[in-house]
């Protein structure tokens, strides 16, 4: 089939390639200018530098919404679009116009973690699986029929980069394994159970800030979720900001006052915490690693030299 395709970082890269390499062709390629987000710096390689090294034309655009573009769209005559990890609403006018739709390509299990920043959000919240979604684009965002879907488990210790790199795997083949689907004259897929939707947010700088009220398996996962390349989470420690790079849950209870600076064990340093910390029955955070708002990284038993005192999760 004529392809087009609407792609932004590594997801569309990925993506790209797979089609290059697929028997399809790929007519133009619509990617976003780069970006200063500290979100969009990371797993960068560019859709641009990809398809010019192929000989694709390549549109640059925020917004895919201007009659440019438009015209040019019809002009090519495309088969199918497909869009990966783009960024900004796409009008019907564009994703109506191929013969065959727009195949989307989304890093959740749908209708679950519409939106952004799915992985994150489903580690934080301790999902057992995430996976890879190729859906028909219709009017609302990451919500059109599914027409494959795939899954990876979620191991006990993962961060957000294990399984970005477990879930980008699948990207290339789900695309085109969705494209033989629509060319075999498939138009029936699965509509999303819209009762078990959630849609989220962007990731930003209050997202990051430790709340020591979170239970000590919460606050491991957010840890873990902030994990590098991504920015760490972070709290604060006599009025100055301390990031949290590694930790896990302590072996013992610890109880008290949510934040307190408490006990050494092992190699690690436990933070009391949860709602129901002063009744002493919950895990601490027990922190391993910090970088100091200098830049300098420390092991939590270097940096914290005497017990007592609090992380806050504002400057006091």
């Amino acid at each position: 089939m004529r392809v087009v395709m609407f792609g932004y970082q590594t997801w569309g890269h990925r993506t790209l390639q797979a089609l290059l390499d697929s028997e399809h062709e790929v007519a133009l390629v619509v990617t976003h200018p780069k970006s200063d987000h500290a979100y969009e710096r990371i797993w960068s390689d560019s859709v641009a530098d990809l398809a010019e090294e192929h000989g694709i034309e390549v549109l640059i655009r925020e917004r895919p919404d201007d009659e440019e573009l438009l015209t040019r769209l019809k002009e090519d005559d495309p088969d199918v679009i497909v869009a990966t990890n783009w960024r900004t609403w796409i009008p019907p006018k564009v994703f109506n116009l191929p013969k065959r739709g727009t195949l989307n390509v989304h890093d959740s299990l749908l209708p679950a973690y519409a939106g952004f920043s799915p992985l994150i959000w489903a580690l934080i919240n301790d999902e057992k699986e995430v996976g890879v979604t190729a859906h028909m684009m219709d009017d609302t965002l990451d919500a059109g029929d599914v027409v494959l879907q795939r899954a990876v488990p979620v191991g006990p210790r993962d961060t957000t980069a294990d399984l970005f790199h477990k879930t980008l795997a699948l990207f290339g083949p789900i695309t085109v394994d969705g494209l033989a689907e629509l060319a075999s004259g498939r138009t029936e897929f699965t509509p999303q159970d819209r009762s078990k939707a959630s849609f989220f947010h962007k990731r930003a700088e209050e997202d990051l800030r430790i709340d020591w009220t979170w239970t000590a398996e919460e606050l491991d996962r957010l840890v873990r979720a902030q994990c590098a390349p991504y920015p760490s989470a972070y709290a604060f420690h006599r009025g100055r900001r301390l990031e949290i790079v590694e930790a896990e849950v302590s072996r013992e209870n610890y109880g008290g006052t949510p934040g307190r600076i408490f006990y050494r064990e092992g190699d690690g340093v436990a933070i009391v915490a949860g709602p129901e910390a002063r009744r002493g029955r919950g895990r601490a955070l027990l922190v391993k690693r910090v970088r100091t708002d200098e830049g300098v990284e420390l092991g939590a038993t270097e940096y914290f030299t005497h017990m007592g005192g609090y992380l806050t999760s504002r400057p006091q």
